[in-house]
């Protein structure tokens, strides 16, 4: 049973750390704890050297200290699995890339005051700091010939013809002033978890590897891509932007592009209706392999490998028929590449000859999605060898090589933390949804201790997206509902991704509805069918997706005990025209305009079943959320306080959307959650 004096403590509002038992920081516990999520630590962005000898990766560590992710970069040797800190220190390290003779390594660190761009001398372990940069670069990419590094950084946008013609009398030196007013002009204003947009572009720079000024290539009120490929002659570079006068409005249009750096010329290499990105240069210098996505007003399409022949310009599907959204191909030789794609509920990894065929590798990537058990997983390959972040259900992400077929983990970075404690271990199952007879496959964890002759309390767990995947991995809030004794089921609806462009379109016009409820319904009672669930002791939760889906719910039905909505979507009709994603969200998961579609958007809300509403409901959001904003959560709070249902509303200072972005904040939003259930779960 959870504390009773937290559970005082969360509805005054006040520090859940402060409520803890003294106890809670004493002895480690033989079961996953709250605190023990400042513990946690995952690999990242793993790079193979070119000659295959060597993987540099980012090693994200929490600090309860300073309350966030510290980054650090570590290098491995292939054949012995030696690991080598390179940095790691007070300062953060990312986007680690090699040159192409395996003697240098590029980054970018905040060791130097501010985020700038560093080469690291691996034999004569030296490090230059080759950057002066104003703002943030991002996107780094080596030339072929070592001389160079490319990178995207934002630049300020010129004034405009209004900013220009409004005349302001000077301030008086010394002369105390309300802070200058805001002008906004650009469609595309404001973003989540950076709030209101700078008049800023990002543009493409190089800079000389051994130092020196920054050359800016690019100009014009327009974002030039973040998939930077060099020519292989090192004169070039290909990427991808949208360089239409409309690009604002048109989110899924973009072409593949490519920039001569002597004479600045431009040359525009596709012109597909739709996105172009992610190229990259066969080894001979005479393919270009690159994702397409389609441009219809719809929520989800799959990416399509192509193959464009440099020489007669002749573009090849790879893979057409393969209903996955595929991405990041990597060359592996002039005949064959390397893709992923989510395939349900596990990324995987295979290869793709220019003839077609297609050769699973592994599907074990995995590891990034700490809070939730999100599909997630990066790789990278050189010479033949494959690294790759490698996750289990019970561990965040490792370091793997893939050599020859064969699998070979190379860190172990959660073992002194978890090798010794009793998690919930994940289950699959698979059953069919009341609606229509659909397939859904879900997971569960069952408590640590487990006893099938038992009966226990259930929480299903909704994903967010909607077109998003939840998978068996890892996941730190999970863990530790499972620890307080409940089984945590989660399942991948109708509308997720990773089972094909069929069933994630299956939610098209009806999010959210009674049919992916029912889906989740399906779940709740196949799951009391396995015997160990305690029919009357139900609870639900979910965020953003899963938080409209679980305020939908409470109007559908009673069977939840208690809700924990956290940074839902109450009103469609006043979030498209208040959040960050309105460009998109209008035309691609709604028919057109609220005022045009009144009755589809009111439909589709929370907010038209709050009448229904006798659940008792938490909310839970952001105070700086720009993708569900906080008056989304405030509508709801309200229409329940009117009804006299019992409902508490937790509001996140400094938070966006992520409110678990922060390890204080994924504590806080588990043990909020947990005292929030306590309340209303009966005892056995």
């Amino acid at each position: 049973m959870q504390h009773p004096v937290l559970f005082r403590h969360a509805l005054l509002g006040l520090s859940f750390l402060a409520a803890l038992p003294q106890a809670a920081f004493a002895a480690s516990s033989a079961y996953f704890e709250s605190e023990d999520i400042f513990a946690l630590e995952y690999a990242a962005d793993p790079q193979v050297s070119p000659d295959g000898r060597f993987v540099v990766y980012v090693r994200n560590s929490n600090d309860i200290m300073t309350d966030g992710t510290h980054s650090s970069l570590w290098l491995i040797d292939v054949n012995t699995g030696a690991q080598t800190p390179l940095f790691a220190d007070q300062f953060n390290y990312s986007q680690p890339r090699w040159s192409d003779d395996s003697s240098r390594i590029a980054f970018i660190s905040d060791r130097s005051g501010s985020r700038q761009i560093h080469v690291h001398y691996l034999n004569q372990n030296k490090t230059a700091l080759v950057s002066q940069l104003q703002k943030s670069p991002g996107n780094l990419s080596w030339s072929p010939d070592g001389k160079q590094l490319a990178f995207t950084m934002s630049v300020p946008a010129a004034p405009t013809a209004l900013m220009k013609s409004t005349k302001l009398p000077k301030k008086p030196e010394g002369a105390k002033w309300s802070a200058p007013f805001t002008l906004i002009e650009r469609a595309n204003y404001q973003a989540d978890g950076a709030g209101i947009l700078k008049s800023e572009y990002r543009h493409l720079f190089v800079v000389p590897a051994t130092g020196g000024k920054e050359r800016q290539l690019t100009d014009g009120d327009f974002n030039y891509g973040a998939d930077l490929s060099w020519t292989p002659d090192s004169q070039g570079l290909v990427f991808s932007a949208n360089l239409n006068k409309d690009w604002e409005y048109q989110p899924r249009d973009s072409d593949l592009h490519q920039i001569n750096l002597q004479t600045g010329a431009l040359t525009h290499l596709t012109s597909m209706p739709g996105q172009e990105s992610a190229a990259v240069f066969s080894p001979d210098g005479k393919k270009l392999a690159f994702v397409w996505g389609n441009n219809a007003k719809v929520p989800y399409t799959n990416g399509k490998l192509k193959v464009m022949d440099l020489k007669s310009g002749k573009v090849t599907d790879l893979q057409a028929g393969l209903d996955r959204d595929i991405e990041n191909p990597q060359w592996l030789d002039n005949d064959e590449l390397v893709v992923q794609f989510d395939d349900q509920g596990k990324r995987t990894l295979a290869r793709v000859s220019l003839s077609g065929k297609l050769t699973p590798l592994t599907n074990e990537l995995s590891g990034a999605g700490l809070p939730q058990p999100y599909l997630s997983g990066e790789y990278s390959l050189n010479n033949e060898v494959i690294a790759f972040t490698r996750g289990t259900p019970q561990r965040p992400a490792d370091v793997a090589l893939l050599v020859d077929g064969k699998t070979r983990v190379l860190t172990e970075l959660n073992e002194d933390l978890l090798g010794h404690k009793k998690l919930g271990q994940v289950h699959e199952i698979h059953y069919k949804s009341s609606f229509d007879g659909e397939t859904i496959q879900g997971w569960y964890i069952t408590p640590p201790d487990f006893d099938p002759d038992k009966k226990y309390p259930l929480l299903l767990e909704i994903h967010g997206g909607p077109h998003l995947a939840y998978g068996p991995h890892f996941s730190a809030e999970m863990q530790r509902f499972a620890k307080e004794g409940y089984v945590v089921f989660y399942d991948n609806h109708r509308g997720s991704t990773s089972y094909g462009e069929r069933f994630a379109m299956l939610l098209h016009g009806k999010y959210s509805s009674k049919e992916d409820y029912a889906d989740h319904d399906s779940g709740v009672n196949a799951m009391i069918e396995l015997g160990f669930v305690d029919p009357d002791n139900l609870f639900i939760a979910g965020g953003s997706a899963g938080g409209i889906a679980s305020a939908y719910a409470v109007g559908l039905t009673d069977r939840y005990k208690a809700a924990v909505v956290a940074k839902p979507i109450i009103n469609w009709l006043s979030k498209v025209l208040t959040g960050d994603s309105y460009l998109y969200q209008t035309y691609h998961q709604f028919p057109g305009t609220p005022w045009e579609n009144v009755e589809h958007y009111w439909q589709r809300s929370p907010l038209s079943l709050v009448g229904n509403v006798k659940t008792p409901v938490m909310l839970m959001t952001g105070e700086e959320d720009r993708r569900t904003p906080i008056s989304e959560s405030e509508q709801f709070y309200q229409a329940l306080k009117l009804r006299k249902v019992d409902t508490v509303m937790v509001r996140i200072p400094g938070s966006p959307h992520g409110i678990s972005n922060k390890p204080s904040r994924m504590i806080g939003k588990v043990e909020y959650s947990l005292a929030w259930f306590a309340k209303y779960r009966t005892q056995p």
